[in-house]
């Protein structure tokens, strides 16, 4: 049986406009009065209506959160992050994973819609969503361009690809290839090619790029990995992302390959989990914590008073950590 407020002020003793005052948070109430109907809706497990509120003009404490899969270490770090942070501050989620799907990240999008969102926080790379656009929610961007008036938050990319390059030529490389993705979403990442790019055009040396679709399968990616192995006599190898970098340094040692004598290799990212399981792995660190931390900020601004002024672009600072793969 479905249990109602009517159910609710019953056992509590109270009137069901008291019920709904308590609920929403709206005029005075005595302590004792709010303990009364907090402890009858425990009871009883009553949940109040979401869709009910805000139809009632009135926020409903839910923020979706659209990433393309939160099984790849950063996202879920960052996706883990962001629902504890939510959490804290009176919100409830709900996780969409877009899978890199263009029609399921639209679809996602009108429920989040329809069941009144009170805001979204998306990094999904899909391209050529215009309901971004026109769905009329409070929105913050992680790493990708989806609209002129919805602001990305980004860790430094350009500054982590001139680092990562820059450490690489230190350490001895001197034919240094990036592995990165296809840079065909307008997304702030591609600036990891662009760091790599003018770091090896300052120290005359010749660049080396090799991309991989987002959709190819590990092991697809490793065949392709072996084989730029075998044919093009690299020493160095910058890759965008940490489990490129593991797939690297995994065919190096099928080839008899020695990292880092034979093979330097950096990634990108610096999750705990990687840090924690494959610390020999050198890697640019983005601040997670920090990036969770501002797109709620921002969010929470836009959701107060959508027509606050916000910057189109927040960047982050990233770092490095040494590891025995350089």
């Amino acid at each position: 049986m479905t249990i109602k407020l009517t159910d609710v002020a019953k056992k509590a003793g109270v009137s069901p406009t008291t019920v709904s005052r308590v609920i929403n948070h709206y005029g005075y109430l005595s302590q004792k009065t709010i303990d009364k109907v907090h402890l009858a809706m425990e009871e009883l497990n009553y949940q109040p209506n979401s869709l009910a509120r805000s139809l009632q003009g009135k926020n409903t404490q839910l923020i979706g959160l659209i990433f393309s899969s939160v099984g790849n270490p950063f996202f879920g770090e960052l996706v883990e992050k962001l629902e504890n942070k939510l959490f804290e501050k009176g919100y409830k989620t709900i996780l969409c994973n877009s899978a890199d799907n263009k029609e399921k990240e639209r679809d996602y999008l009108r429920m989040l819609a329809a069941n009144k969102v009170d805001g979204i926080i998306a990094g999904a790379h899909n391209l050529g969503i215009k309901e971004y656009e026109k769905v009329g929610l409070p929105i913050v961007s992680f790493d990708r361009f989806l609209a002129d008036n919805i602001p990305i938050v980004s860790s430094d990319n350009f500054h982590g690809g001139q680092i990562a390059t820059q450490a690489l030529i230190q350490s001895g490389g001197e034919k240094i290839a990036i592995f990165t993705g296809t840079n065909r979403s307008n997304s702030p990442t591609n600036s990891r090619l662009e760091g790599y790019l003018a770091t090896i055009k300052k120290n005359q040396l010749e660049p080396y790029v090799f991309e991989f679709d987002s959709h190819y399968s590990s092991a697809l990616k490793s065949l392709e990995i072996k084989k730029i192995l075998k044919e093009e006599a690299l020493d160095s190898v910058f890759c965008t992302d940490d489990l490129t970098a593991i797939l690297v340094m995994n065919e190096a040692v099928k080839l008899g390959l020695n990292v880092p004598e034979e093979l330097k290799i950096i990634g990108y990212d610096g999750t705990t989990f990687m840090q924690q399981y494959f610390s020999q792995l050198t890697t640019i660190v983005q601040p997670i914590e920090d990036c969770a931390t501002l797109l709620i900020d921002l969010l929470v601004q836009r959701i107060t008073d959508k027509d606050v002024a916000l910057e189109p672009l927040y960047t982050l600072p990233v770092k490095l950590i040494q590891g025995e793969s350089t």
